[in-house]
């Protein structure tokens, strides 16, 4: 069995509750979300994270705005929707059943042992 595999199946699941829990604080542009995640020990590509912010927005989840920029061309921040809040709170709902179950059965010990 490949551990590596398993690893980013795990992490592909939990992507876009991540990514939606950096995006729910505030404003977000995608460099700074990859950033943000990056410093959190999870890894991801842009070109992993640009398709997700537009499948996203094609939901209805999250919706942008353009900035001029400085430094460059005009940069888009991404915010959560009334309708992406409510995916939120369901995913994070999910999220904390998931972790409280997982952690329960970790640290669960059998009184069976012998």
């Amino acid at each position: 069995m490949n551990i590596d595999n398993t690893q980013s199946q795990m992490r592909k699941g939990i992507l876009e509750f991540c990514i939606l829990s950096v995006i729910k604080r505030g404003e977000a542009y995608p460099s700074d979300i990859i950033e943000e995640m990056r410093a959190a020990g999870l890894q991801i590509l842009e070109g992993t994270l640009y398709p997700l912010l537009t499948r996203l927005k094609n939901a209805e989840m999250l919706t942008y705005r353009w900035e001029e920029s400085n430094s460059g061309p005009p940069r888009k921040y991404f915010s959560l929707t009334e309708k992406g809040e409510g995916f939120y709170k369901e995913l994070e709902q999910t999220w904390n059943e998931l972790s409280n179950a997982v952690n329960t059965l970790k640290t669960k010990t059998t009184t069976n042992q012998q």
